[in-house]
Formats: C-alpha cells, structure tokens, sequence
C-alpha cells in the first residue's frame, strides 16, 4: 500500500482542486510523494475539477444512436452538458458527446453511473469528460442517458439555435406499420413534450391528486354538486391530453390525437423517450 495518510489526500485535495478518487490514485501512482502526486494531477489537466462540482451546467448537446439488434432496433440517447453556448458548440466538446454516445451504446444500460465508468477508448466515460473539462474550464457532465427497444426505432433531433448542436432529442420506438409515421410523431414529442405514453403509464397518485384538485377547484368556483362529476371529468380529460402522447391533439392536425394519426397506417407507438438540454 502506498505510503500516505489522510492528511496527506486532504491537503492534495486543497492544493489542486482534485477530486478524492483522482487524488488517491495520484498518490497510488506517486507511492505516496505529494510533490510527485501534485505532478501527476496536474499533467492528466485534474486540476480545479472539484472547484467547478457547485457550478451549474445547463448548456450543452443532445445526441442518438440507432442501431439493429436481434429483435429489431435499439436506440440511444444522451445529454451532455456545460456551462455555456460557447463551450456547447466547440468541436472538442461535440466530438466528446460522439465518444460518450458511442460509450453509452456499448454500455447498453441507461444508467449514468454504469455509462461513466465504461470504457471510451482505452479510459473511463468519466476521465474523458474530466480530461475535456480540465482543458476547456467548465463543468462538464453526463446528465442523462434513455434507450428504446422496439421492432423500429425512430430518431429525430432538433436544433433550437443554428449556430449550436442539438438540443432537442426525440426517439420513438414503434412497430414496423407505425415507424410510416413514427417521424412526425417524433417531431411532435419535441414539440409537445408529453410526458406519458399512455393513460396507463400516469401513475395512481398522480392521477389522484389532478383528479382531487379538478375536485376542490370546482367546488370553489361554486359549480353545483350534480355537475361535479362531469366537470371532474372533463378537466380530467384535459390533463390527459397536455400530459399523455396519445392522446394530445397531433401537431400537424389538431382535429386528430396522435393514436388517431398511428392507428390509421395501422401502427403502434411502443415507447418514447425525449431530451431537452437544461430542462
């Protein structure tokens, strides 16, 4: 074991703004020699990591992968962020996001923790962003990662500013009948952010309480008790289609719900998962 005390991990820590692991493994390294340690931390550009931890990153890109497997397709897709547009849109930063992307497909977990400490050439998902916030300045992180299995899978990304990478990512998964229009449905999860697939995806207490508030705020507007029910019913109504994918009114026909839209090319919607940077 190498030759240093917590003492010595401490006042590393206080010197160069490391993180603990990244100190501990530059004392392993160094066989305990601070000076040798502080050499270390400071060639791999760990310096002042830490310092960035409180800072907040709500900048940053989206990125999707979509790729066959044995019983169809699987897509993937994760947020990467910074603290600033200027950061967002530098090439060392987007070509990041590509090695994080292909990091998370080959993970095949959604777990953030799992992606961070799997291998992105040669290094962990988590050294890599670190080695890129070093040299930029700003915090970096991985903050979310969504996979959707289906027998199609369907991706579309959005650019809320031309000057910038995505922002906006949207990945539909979809029976083969339903990939006719899985597109546009994927532009209208940009669009509308539903937040649920279905009715049955609301959960109960969820459901409860926009059911109890629908309840106490009719009973304040002085609606009558006979039209309760109805009234109940009809803001419930109202909460499904803002809340629910298919049920919103679909974005290039409002005359029709999106499960109209699916089920007339005889389809189905299986799965959506949707991304936007910051929120």
């Amino acid at each position: 074991m190498a030759n240093y005390t917590a003492a010595d991990i401490k006042a590393l820590r206080e010197s160069t703004g490391a993180g603990m692991l990244d100190v501990k493994k530059a004392l392993d390294e160094a066989d305990g020699d601070v000076a040798k340690a502080t050499e270390i931390i400071r060639v791999k550009g760990l310096k002042g990591i830490a310092k960035r931890e409180g800072r907040a990153a709500s900048d940053g890109l989206v990125a999707a992968n979509v790729a066959d497997a044995a019983d169809g397709q699987v897509g993937v897709l994760i947020e990467l962020n910074s603290e600033t547009d200027f950061v967002a849109k530098n090439e060392k930063f987007i070509a990041l996001g590509d090695k994080v992307l292909a990091a998370a497909v080959a993970a095949g977990t959604d777990d953030v923790a799992a992606v961070l400490a799997s291998d992105a050439g040669g290094q962990t998902v988590q050294a890599a962003i670190d080695e890129l916030a070093a040299v930029i300045g700003e915090k970096l992180v991985l903050r979310r990662v969504a996979r959707v299995s289906a027998p199609r899978v369907t991706v579309y990304l959005h650019k809320v500013n031309k000057d910038l990478p995505p922002q906006v990512g949207v990945l539909v998964g979809s029976d083969e009948a339903g990939a006719a229009v899985a597109k546009d449905v994927a532009m209208h999860i940009a669009a509308y952010s539903p937040t649920y697939l279905t009715r049955d995806e609301v959960p109960a207490e969820t459901a409860a309480d926009e059911r109890r508030i629908a309840e106490e705020t009719a009973r304040n507007e002085g609606k009558p008790e006979a039209a309760l029910s109805k009234i109940v019913e009809g803001r419930m109504t109202g909460f499904y289609k803002e809340n629910v994918l298919v049920d919103q009114a679909f974005a290039k026909d409002q005359k029709k719900s999106v499960a109209q839209v699916v089920a007339e090319v005889g389809g189905t919607v299986t799965s959506f998962a949707r991304f936007r940077v910051g929120a």
